[in-house]
């Protein structure tokens, strides 16, 4: 037995199989240690290298997920190469071709585990017999639990790319959404639609914890990213909640979900792939909605409300810079504001 090779490839395997089995189907866990590395090292090359070209940025969370199956079944793979090296004529060349030479090894891993079947080299009875069984359901496996992965994963990209374009649809900054919420009267028509984002932001928060590389997946259009989409929203709800008059807000308890749903999303991403910001983002200005005619409380009012928030809004801003986006300020034109 050829010791040395036996335990390399148990370290492999046992490697392999748990950050597989953790990042796939442990739904709390997030990615296992390998993968989240894996992401973490690759994602900073491409913002290095890419600088602000949106367009390869695009591709970043495709070759991460790529990257992270090819490791998966790579490391299995070597393995199993070193696992079959490590013992004594573990194969049988049935056309007898000669020694066993590592092609053969790497040859006959390869085809176990995608299960080819060629039968030119078939393992000795005994032990060996067991180990190429489980070779074979390794391959199995890990096929199994990456073409459900790739499907959750593409889902999961899907429905938060929705939630950012509904967001956005409605107003490319904070004063903008606020604007476009306004009927004139009230905010009561903004209910539910506000309720139709906590459950999206919901849904995006447990799929970020389950799938981490959701993080990666880059969009060139800043509309579709939720991560801009949650600065605005969460800047709206700040407007809501202390920039408007208290007797014209929208109800205060789908205005406290709705920040809630926010704080359990930046604690989802908090530690893992973002840190905050060295300072808060420049403050909603409320002179324009002021103009447009919505009642708004007075500046200093809002200003100093807006100090208790400076460590959720400096997360906030971590988490834009963290994506390479802006931070999503503006004021709305007067006449978009006339136009309504």
């Amino acid at each position: 037995m050829k010791w040395l090779f036996l335990a390399i490839g148990i370290v492999l395997l046992v490697s392999a199989a748990s950050d597989l089995l953790w990042t796939t189907l442990w739904v709390e866990g997030g990615a296992g240690p390998l993968t989240s590395r894996l992401m973490a090292w690759t994602w900073r090359v491409f913002r290095r290298v890419c600088r602000q070209n949106s367009r390869v940025l695009a591709l970043a969370g495709p070759v991460i997920f790529v990257l992270t199956l090819v490791v998966w079944i790579t490391l299995l793979w070597g393995g199993w190469t070193l696992v079959f090296a490590g013992g004594e004529s573990t194969l049988i060349d049935t056309m007898n071709r000669g020694p066993i030479s590592w092609s053969d090894l790497l040859y006959f891993a390869g085809y176990t585990m995608f299960t080819l079947g060629t039968g030119d080299f078939v393992p000795r009875e005994g032990i060996w017999q067991i180990i190429s069984v489980l070779t074979t359901g390794s391959g199995m496996l890990v096929v199994t639990l990456s073409v459900s992965y790739t499907l959750s994963v593409l889902d999961a990209v899907t429905q938060k790319r929705s939630f950012a374009s509904g967001v956005t649809g409605l107003g490319t900054h904070s004063n903008a959404l606020v604007r476009t919420a306004w009927d004139g009267t009230g905010f009561s028509g903004f209910d539910l639609a506000l309720n139709t984002y906590v459950s999206q932001l919901n849904t995006l928060t447990s799929n970020h914890n389950a799938y981490p590389v959701l993080h990666y997946f880059y969009s060139p259009q800043a509309e579709q990213s939720p991560v801009v989409a949650i600065a605005i929203l969460d800047e709206a709800l700040t407007i809501f909640r202390f920039g408007i008059s208290e007797e014209y807000r929208p109800n205060n308890v789908i205005v406290t979900n709705a920040r809630s749903s926010v704080q359990s999303y930046l604690e989802t991403l908090h530690g893992a792939f973002i840190q905050p910001a060295d300072e808060a983002p420049p403050p909603p200005d409320l002179g324009p909605l002021r103009e447009s005619g919505l009642p708004t409380t007075t500046n200093e009012a809002f200003l100093t409300e807006l100090e208790t928030l400076t460590n959720r809004r400096r997360t906030l801003l971590g988490l834009v810079n963290s994506d390479a986006r802006q931070w999503p300020s503006g004021e709305i034109p007067l006449e978009e504001a006339e136009n309504g």
